[in-house]
């Protein structure tokens, strides 16, 4: 009777736990419900994505399972976005509310993950609401395009738990979960790629796999033998049975002797081949798409330096979290007394994890497991400009959490009021980090207020002002944008897209001339920048510059014959200068190239008018018409508005 009761208030404390860890996540997050799209990412992964757009579509799949867009090779993450598109159109609220689902799921999974192997209820609970609920989490819950985030963790989780259930009783169809779990998580974002190392750390603790195991004669599963060393006699003794002391001859140091640890590393192969492959794709992938920085663009020695200071700023964010940003800028210049600090403590504390090795596993583990996973996005290979970023943290600081609370929990085993003061710390800790993370969250709403908070806590950022910048220039605030623009380019006067948006909003301003300018600079960077040609030949053709404006368009055609504006925007220059008939060849490519746009079906109409066939004219005004009625519906559909 005592023991059913017991066994009732443990499952309700089980309950608790899962039902408190849900429902804070979702409070405290719940204001991503009121946040937009931003324009960092989110563009080229969904709000001007055509194939996500398009919903779930045969097309679409081959195209997830294809690109080389973003550039990641992530199906799964593009297959979820469109998912969202069929079922929720493009109302933000919908998208930022899968995320948090996600997250929530995550840290579920990461409770019920870590309570299975360590059999540590209250730390496994702590740990997972620290990751729930820590303002490093905001970046990756409350950012649309992040979503590769918490889909692929929700994977690492899924197989985590699989090999949890694998190691108790190992067989083929319990190994083959893990690795389609695995599989699952790479194709939802390639920084999975460390998770075959995280395994292996998790067979030293809390699994105890480098120990001798013997198999339980009732229930077939491998069972640690419990072995207390005698260094000096080399013998060792097991634990009593029923009072009986039995003793077994031992070689000494046999306590993680490597016919143990042999297994398990050949047990790992085909998951290691798996995350080198997916890391070969990946690195391919961006490099092809331009996203892999060059060493002239950041040296090595640069990201080095940035390497070793990163990982203790991340330690420093974790600790106190201060001033988080969605962007911070790479310096090329750190102080030298500053990277050698940061080594130094490195190395401090890998030094001493080692050292407690043998009475705190847990501490190498935890330790570890944060080394390890950042190092795929810790600079060395530097994808994008920024130094660090949050989102970099959602799986590694895991490892920490662990370090900072099995260490709590053992250093003060010992204290006479243990339980109440560790509950009302906990409980302070946990509150503090709600209202840092509820404010954080709350500098998602747009991305004006993204980038005004951005600019606030960092310095010298010229990306964050040609960010707030283009999104004045979507606001039509237009002076506001130039504003942005002038400070970036004073920050960074090699910034192409800078250049380019400047000269966009001199161009809505009517100001031709000096957007002239700015996609002359632009050009000079990069002569291949086809929308800088289609913009100045615009540019041009308002200053009744007919031939430059000719000129611009026929080399937007040379870099892309399949831009149908350019061809669109060639016959309304020719229908400028009279020639209709070289108007509607142009038009004609236009649209063979893209069926659905109503204006060039409306240009193409007034062509035919001035050349006085009425009929032809008519019938395009009509489809015109029709295709505008049907892309307004459909927009409208996008934004949740029914007809």
């Amino acid at each position: 009777m005592i023991s059913s009761k017991i066994f009732m208030s443990k499952n309700m404390q089980m309950l608790m736990i899962y039902f408190f860890l849900a429902i804070s996540t979702l409070v405290v997050f719940w204001q991503v419900n009121n946040c937009d799209f931003n324009n960092y990412d989110d563009p080229p992964y969904l709000t001007e994505n055509n194939h996500v757009q398009s919903g779930i579509t045969i097309d679409g799949i081959r195209w997830a399972f294809t690109t080389n867009h973003a550039p990641y090779w992530h199906p799964l993450t593009w297959l979820s976005h469109m998912l969202d598109v069929q079922l929720f159109g493009l109302q933000p609220r919908w998208h930022h509310l899968m995320n948090l689902l996600f997250h929530i799921a995550n840290t579920l999974l990461l409770f019920y993950v870590l309570h299975r192997m360590t059999k540590a209820r209250w730390e496994s609970a702590f740990v997972a609401a620290l990751f729930a609920l820590h303002p490093l989490r905001v970046e990756s819950v409350a950012w649309v395009a992040e979503r590769k985030d918490v889909l692929s963790a929700f994977f690492w989780m899924l197989t985590l738990g699989a090999y949890s259930y694998y190691v108790e009783r190992p067989k083929l169809q319990r190994y083959l979960i893990v690795v389609i779990f695995f599989v699952l998580g790479l194709m939802s974002k390639p920084m999975l790629v460390t998770l075959p190392f995280v395994l292996l750390l998790l067979d030293y603790w809390p699994l105890h796999r480098f120990q001798q195991r013997k198999p339980d004669q009732r229930t077939g599963t491998a069972e640690l033998i419990p072995v207390t060393g005698d260094k000096r006699k080399g013998k060792s003794v097991q634990k009593p049975v029923a009072g009986i002391e039995v003793k077994t001859e031992k070689p000494e140091n046999s306590r993680h002797p490597w016919a143990m640890i042999r297994p398990l590393l050949w047990e790992k192969i085909p998951l290691l081949a798996l995350a080198a492959l997916s890391s070969l794709v990946t690195y391919l992938l961006q490099q092809k798409g331009g996203a892999v920085a060059s060493f002239e663009a950041i040296p090595f020695g640069a990201r080095i330096a940035n390497a070793v200071v990163s990982y203790v700023a991340y330690i420093g964010q974790m600790i106190w979290p201060n001033d988080l940003a969605v962007l911070y800028p790479h310096s090329q210049s750190l102080p030298t007394w500053q990277v050698f600090g940061a080594a130094l403590l490195l190395i401090a504390v890998t030094l001493t994890v080692i050292w407690k090795a043998k009475r705190t596993q847990y501490l190498v583990v935890g330790w570890l497991w944060y080394v390890g996973t950042l190092v795929p996005v810790i600079g060395i290979v530097q994808v994008g400009l920024q130094a660090r970023a949050d989102r970099f943290t959602y799986i590694p600081l895991i490892g920490l959490f662990i370090m900072a609370t099995w260490g709590i929990s053992e250093f003060s085993k010992n204290w006479r009021y243990r339980k109440e003061v560790l509950f009302s710390s906990s409980a302070v800790i946990l509150v503090c980090l709600c209202i840092i993370t509820w404010t954080q969250v709350g500098y998602w709403q747009n991305s004006i207020t993204l980038f005004e908070h951005t600019l606030l806590v960092t310095d010298n950022n010229n990306t964050a002002y040609n960010y707030r910048g283009a999104a004045y220039l979507n606001l039509g605030s237009y002076s506001q944008a130039i504003d942005d623009y002038d400070k970036s380019i004073e920050l960074y006067p090699m910034d192409v897209e800078t250049y380019y948006n400047r000269g966009t909003a001199y161009l809505h301003l009517g100001n031709y001339r000096q957007a002239i300018g700015d996609y002359d600079k632009v050009i000079d960077i990069n002569p291949k920048h086809e929308e800088a040609y289609n913009n100045r030949g615009t540019a041009y053709a308002n200053l009744g510059n007919y031939k430059q404006a000719i000129r611009d368009y026929d080399k937007v055609i040379e870099i892309n014959p399949k831009s149908g504006e350019a061809y669109n925007n060639r016959g309304t220059v020719y229908a400028n200068l009279g020639n209709y008939k070289q108007a509607i060849g142009d038009y004609d490519k236009a649209l063979e190239i893209n069926p659905k746009d109503e204006k060039t079906y409306n240009n193409r109409g007034n062509a035919y008018l001035l050349l006085g066939n009425n009929s032809q004219a008519i019938e395009n005004y009509k489809t015109a018409a029709r295709l505008g009625y049907i892309n307004a519906q459909n927009r409208l559909k996008s934004q949740g508005i029914g007809w």
